[in-house]
């Protein structure tokens, strides 16, 4: 994922991990809970994640190639 994507993220959007497998083989499932930007710095980006119940996570735009918009497993 690049960062203009990564700036036009919505709020419950669902992005797939590139790595990280489930247990049946699928890709692991993030939810977008928040997207941060600033006008002072075009070039940064921060995006809150969601997985399952207890699982949160962060990523800023230095970790943007870890998440996929479309799950590779398919």
């Amino acid at each position: 994922m690049n960062l203009l994507c990564a700036q036009n993220l919505c709020k419950g959007q669902t992005l797939y991990h590139k790595d990280r497998r489930n247990a049946d083989g699928t890709a692991q499932r993030w939810k977008v809970t928040s997207v941060k930007t600033w006008k002072t710095r075009p070039d940064c980006v921060r995006v809150k994640l969601q997985n399952g119940l207890r699982n949160f996570g962060t990523i800023d735009e230095t970790q943007l190639d870890i998440l996929l918009v479309t799950d590779p497993t398919k």
